[in-house]
């Protein structure tokens, strides 16, 4: 090609980008039908043709006129592949909005639907790679038709051994995981590259959840995850809707898989290479031998089971549906001789761990087992993860060193008196080894506390110091006998109310900031009282704040105000908006623990309380209001 021929050749490849990008289809058809090629003509570095590009940008009626620029006689030229080997066919499976472009596509190329790109995956397997159902099937009914039996096998996994059944569990696709579980269940127990079943893969992150935000939650209730048009929904009811559609069908997914699955019958023996030692004396192995040992045992360690990686992971769902279909898979030990609990503990995963505990038996099956490395499920809470520092870093490590604590307590209440003495494979006991790992994380959480109650106290001490100038300069003055002016105003006394909370508030935040300054930062100290401190005075000082705020718009309105209807409204609005802000700020920081402190007043008072008035016991007859009706169903979930 001439030097000209390929300046040519460069202005056409950006003018038709440009268009392409700029959505102008004319110039796009007018650019095509002057070039040789036409719509077939290569326009990016990759070898994409101008139908590559326009199927991929979702641009449908422009994809149909330009594959009608193409004559019968050209239609094999569709078959061209970029770089890639991806085809125009392997572009309509990346959206939902291409199906009649790809329904062309087919008619005019039938030979496309088996084309694989250099990575072995024909379109069908590419539209499981993202996820898009519409088009995922009408691909799969077109491949049905015409191919079964081994010729399927082609369509439905690629060179790394992934089958279409993993990739939609990695797109989150959960319906289309489901049809194709239903479909093809041989796929269920096919393995990766890294020997991957697909519920490992869906045990290995956490699922969708509801939302926490309680309005959010009542809305999400109310929605019908299976409605198709959707069009007449806001955004952010299109959002609730797919996020509950994707957890209906998720948990249905886990039920097909987990009723498919047996791995937890593959267990390590329940007696491990360890003995349990409560002393120091005899014989031992030094420590370059214990780490030898764990090296050779890491490299014989092959994926975890699908209850491990769930409970590691956080998704509650797998474990607990294991759990329900098959009680027995309870007594499960992974490969590092732990079981369910030790490995709960290690995660921090309390759902599972008071899931387990809960079933009697099956506590007193597991609380006095040890691992491979003799560490009991005491040992487990002191034991270091990467996770950690994150932890730290998110929440305050503080608030990590506490639930650590706590976790310590709740787990020292379940084991059994020996376990407290017994050493793990470093010759440690588990308290020693819970104060020893977690010594850095007292000393950071006695520095974050210690700065934050300072500067909490200089934020406090400012407050009470408007506060306390705002009483002696009350809004209007006094008059001539030193009463207030607007002393026979409500909003005066509003005013008068809001500023002594506030100074009083103020105030006793700063004691209890002190109060923290002060104390000794000892490990029990994080169980409870200093983090109820520093809580209290968080609470305190945004009490403070508050009250503030509604004294500053109470001396606005009683300043400006000139009793006309509008202009009190208005008066009012923009007073009371950074209340208003400030409130629903400060609520969503600390709706959590909000809802913690509500579910501790609900296990420890309500609870007990109803629990008078339970079926229990028999009630006499004249309990009710009417007969209890035995045979009446409960009212379904949706």
């Amino acid at each position: 090609m001439s030097d000209q021929e390929e300046a040519m050749d460069t202005q056409i490849n950006k003018d038709l980008y440009e268009a392409l990008m700029n959505n102008d289809d004319a110039k796009v058809l007018d650019k095509c039908a002057s070039i040789p090629k036409g719509p077939l003509h290569t326009v990016t570095i990759h070898e994409d043709t101008v139908i590559h590009i326009a199927t991929y940008h979702k641009k449908t009626a422009l994809v149909l006129q330009l594959l009608n620029m193409v004559s019968a006689t050209d239609s094999h030229k569709l078959t061209w592949t970029n770089k890639g080997g991806s085809t125009i066919l392997h572009e309509t499976a990346t959206n939902n909005k291409t199906v009649d472009a790809a329904r062309e596509m087919l008619r005019r190329a039938p030979m496309l639907l088996s084309i694989s790109n250099k990575v072995g995956e024909t379109p069908l397997f590419y539209a499981a790679r993202h996820g898009k159902t519409k088009i995922f099937k009408y691909l799969h009914d077109e491949v049905c038709k015409s191919n079964q039996g081994p010729d399927l096998k082609t369509f439905l996994s690629r060179d790394d051994k992934s089958s279409i059944l993993h990739l939609a569990v990695l797109s989150k696709n959960y319906w289309m995981a489901h049809e194709i579980a239903v479909r093809h269940k041989h796929l269920i127990h096919e393995k990766d590259e890294d020997n991957m079943t697909p519920l490992q893969l869906l045990s290995s992150r956490k699922l969708e959840v509801c939302p926490t935000n309680f309005f959010k939650k009542q809305i999400y209730k109310l929605i019908d995850p299976n409605v198709e048009d959707t069009s007449w929904m806001l955004k952010p009811l299109k959002r609730l809707r797919k996020q509950k559609f994707a957890c209906h069908w998720a948990r249905k997914l886990i039920t097909l898989l987990v009723q498919n699955d047996t791995s937890w019958e593959k267990t390590e023996s329940m007696f491990t290479k360890q003995r349990s030692k409560f002393h120091q004396f005899g014989k031992g192995k030094s420590i370059a031998q214990l780490e030898e040992l764990a090296a050779q045992e890491a490299s014989k360690h092959e994926p975890e089971t699908p209850l491990i990686l769930a409970t590691k992971s956080g998704c509650t769902e797998v474990v607990t549906e294991i759990l329900e279909q098959y009680p027995q898979a309870i007594e499960h030990i992974d490969q590092d001789g732990r079981n369910i609990l030790h490995v709960a503990i290690l995660y921090r995963n309390h759902e599972v761990f008071d899931f387990v505990v809960d079933r009697k038996y099956a506590k007193q099956r597991l609380r006095g087992k040890i691992d491979n490395d003799a560490n009991t499920l005491l040992h487990m809470v002191g034991e270091q993860r990467e996770d950690d520092e994150i932890d730290a870093d998110l929440k305050g490590p503080a608030y990590v060193l506490k639930e650590n604590m706590q976790m310590f307590k709740k787990v020292k209440d379940l084991t059994t008196t020996l376990d407290l003495f017994k050493l793990n494979s470093k010759l440690k006991p588990a308290e020693q080894m819970f104060y020893e790992n977690n010594d850095k994380l007292r000393m950071e959480a006695k520095n974050w506390m210690t700065d934050n109650a300072k500067n909490y106290s200089i934020v406090a001490v400012l407050i009470a110091t408007v506060a306390f100038t705002a009483a002696y300069t009350i809004p209007g003055g006094v008059d001539k006998n030193g009463q207030p002016v607007f002393k026979s105003s409500p909003l005066f006394m509003f005013f008068t109310a809001a500023d002594a909370v506030s100074l009083s508030a103020a105030l006793t935040s700063v004691i209890i900031f002190l109060n923290v300054i002060t104390s000794t930062f000892k490990f029990k100290d994080f169980e409870g009282s200093l983090i109820l401190k520093m809580d209290a005075g968080i609470m305190m000082l945004m009490i403070s704040l508050a009250m503030l705020m509604v004294a500053f718009a109470a001396t606005l309105i009683l300043t400006i105000s000139r009793g006309k209807k509008w202009t009190d409204i208005t008066l009012y609005v923009v007073s009371f908006f950074p209340v208003i802000i400030f409130t629903f700020a400060f609520v969503g920081i600390h709706k959590i623990d909000a809802s913690k402190y509500y579910a501790k007043f609900k296990s420890i008072l309500w609870e007990p309380m109803l629990s008078l008035f339970s079926n229990a016991n028999p009630k006499p007859a004249v309990w009710y209001s009417r007969p209890p009706n035995p045979s009446a169903h409960p009212p379904s979930a949706f």
